[in-house]
């Protein structure tokens, strides 16, 4: 799956590393030899307060801004910008997220000049101005322009969140923070919709109809998040400065005993290159993109398909949120177990299977009450999937270069898969979305067949290091995690 990265020629990447890595030991035996465990927990959960949290409120109101156009829709925006009219709705849905690919890989190869506070808090600032901009939108197509420029200014967020979490963890403590980063906004996903439905209820004030009041309250809410998060940011580990000295030497000494990739290495155009020519980064970007696909397609279309079914408008906002809170049950405890047994492609492949299960329930079951069920397999599988993706990535590859070129590949892929779902649901087949639903269990299968290739190739290249006949990464300490 890596024709460039896994050679044996980048001798001088391995000479610097080997001055500094260490043999790779469980976490608990590494953590007793070097530092005292109750200065190791402490400085653990320092990082994690000051890290997690933040990132995870501020990527829980980007998710909610880029997909409560779906509440909007049942909302009165639909009648009022005249969203019904061919694939105009799937249009507004899909043209966020080209300038969002296109602008992912830019803004993560800046962002340690930059500053992660800088880049970060700036940003989402923006896109609270643009938020509360969609407001007063008058017309599909200005509603379209306004959902670009969304686009051009959430794509440095994500993979800059997964960059920054990756340099601050070891290989097996990812999954489980990556979960806590996720889990906050799978929460409000889908209570956002009942957030919304409140916000619409305000429908005349002020001049303003319901959807038009969604937009704006989420809007400023984005805007105070963006201001507060300019003095709770911290930056990558080699420049923070919530830690005393010694335990900023620990996060870096910790992370370097781990993968040897804590010293950050120069970005080049030429690695650049390199790195993207390893297929194994293509590989889990194709897994990545096809579990967005899924979890992007029921946050636009859940309630949507629940309103088809014959409930209420009140109802099928009122009825999108238990599936999500289910899905954030299932991710929390699938991130532990597989941190616990280090364990990755097992229970992505499992969360594959049960969302495949509930798609099929809601693509070919009559009755409404098991195609609802439905909706609880899909969502646990595909969101639980997101991060967990994220972390299996990141278990396999080394350096910081590579790092930031992975993250922005998988995340950008990611939105691919949010164009798809717009695409693939499309308004002719209203309300059961055959199609779709059809096209992602595709994507399910897609995701099983690639675990499939990338389990045999990791066996195999794992074998060969332990054998003296191979080097993974540059390194010839690292093993793939399968």
């Amino acid at each position: 799956m890596s024709a460039s990265s896994d050679s044996l020629s980048d001798k001088a990447y391995i000479e610097h590393k080997e001055d500094v890595a260490a043999d790779v030991k469980p976490q608990q035996e590494e953590e007793a030899q070097a530092v005292d465990p109750k200065f190791a927990i402490r400085v653990r959960r320092k990082i994690d307060l000051r890290l997690i949290p933040i990132l995870a409120a501020l990527y829980c109101i980007s998710l909610i801004d880029r997909t409560n156009i779906s509440v909007a829709r049942v909302a009165g925006m639909a009648k009022d910008l005249k969203l019904t009219v061919g694939e105009r709705y799937s249009i507004v849905t899909c043209v966020f997220f080209v300038p969002y690919i296109i602008f992912e890989l830019p803004s993560n190869l800046i962002i340690r000049k930059v500053g992660c506070r800088n880049q970060l808090s700036t940003i989402v600032i923006l896109w609270g101005a643009v938020m509360t901009g969609m407001a007063f939108c008058k017309t599909w197509q200005q509603l379209a322009v306004c959902r670009v420029l969304l686009g051009c200014l959430e794509a440095g967020f994500f993979p800059g969140c997964v960059y920054l979490i990756a340099t601050w963890y070891k290989r097996y403590e990812q999954s489980r923070r990556f979960a806590w980063f996720y889990l906050a906004s799978m929460c409000m996903s889908g209570f956002s919709k009942i957030i919304g439905y409140g916000m619409s209820l305000l429908a005349g004030r002020g001049g303003l109809n319901g959807w038009q009041w969604i937009f704006l309250l989420f809007g400023v809410v984005t805007i105070a998040l963006g201001i507060i998060s300019i003095f709770l940011i911290v930056d990558f580990p080699d420049k923070a400065k919530f830690l005393t000295p010694e335990e900023k030497a620990y996060a870096i000494q910790r992370v370097q005993e781990d993968r040897g990739d804590a010293i950050p290495d120069e970005m080049t155009l030429a690695k650049i290159g390199t790195h993207m020519c390893d297929l194994k980064l293509w590989a889990f970007g194709m897994c990545f993109m096809c579990s967005t696909a899924a979890s992007y397609a029921f946050s636009y279309f859940l309630p949507v398909i629940l309103s088809g079914a014959g409930y209420s408008t009140k109802m099928s906002l009122m009825l999108s949120a238990p599936p999500y809170v289910f899905g954030a049950v299932y991710t929390a405890v699938s991130a532990h177990f597989s941190d616990r047994y280090r364990q990755r492609a097992l229970f992505i492949g499992g969360a594959s299977l049960m969302c495949m299960i509930g798609l099929f329930l809601m693509a070919f079951v009559g009755p409404i009450a098991p195609r609802y069920l439905g909706a609880f397999f899909t969502i646990a599988g595909c969101q639980c999937n997101v991060p967990a993706i994220i972390a299996y990535q990141n278990n396999n590859i080394l350096s910081h270069s590579k790092r930031s070129v992975g993250s922005a590949l998988t995340i950008g892929l990611g939105g691919v898969g949010g164009i798809f779902a717009s695409l693939v649901y499309r308004e002719a087949d209203y309300p059961k979305y055959l199609p779709g639903l059809g096209a992602t269990i595709g994507c399910q299968a897609t995701i099983l067949i690639i675990l499939a290739l990338l389990s045999f190739h990791f066996r195999r290249c794992n074998k060969r290091a332990d054998e003296g006949t191979f080097v993974i990464e540059g390194n010839p300490r690292f093993r793939y995690t399968i």
